[in-house]
């Protein structure tokens, strides 16, 4: 299975009400995650999620649907055009 290298932006409005769901789906996808970072703003009432990720396109497809059909939450995706074909390694393998 081919992979790629890519970026999710996560937006979530009224994030004290919202983020349980999105951690958790985001936990459930953590195979696919090398790093993560995100930016609250309570003052706003928004926080901000990147995730660098690794994975086939329909992998990264399932986790920013899922994301993306919460309410209050907005999901914008990149990815490298580029395949990664490493074989069966783990991704500690890899690096």
């Amino acid at each position: 299975m081919s992979k790629r290298i890519g970026v999710v932006g996560i937006i979530i409005d009224n994030p004290k009400q919202n983020s349980g769901n999105v951690n958790r789906i985001i936990s459930s996808y953590s195979q696919l995650v090398i790093g993560r970072m995100g930016i609250p703003k309570p003052e706003e009432q928004v926080g901000m999620i990147a995730l660098i990720i690794e994975g086939s396109t329909d992998q990264v497809g399932a986790l920013t649907g899922k994301l993306g059909n919460l309410p209050g939450v907005t999901v914008k995706s990149a990815l490298t055009s580029k395949n990664l074909n490493r074989g069966n390694q783990t991704n500690d393998e890899q690096r």
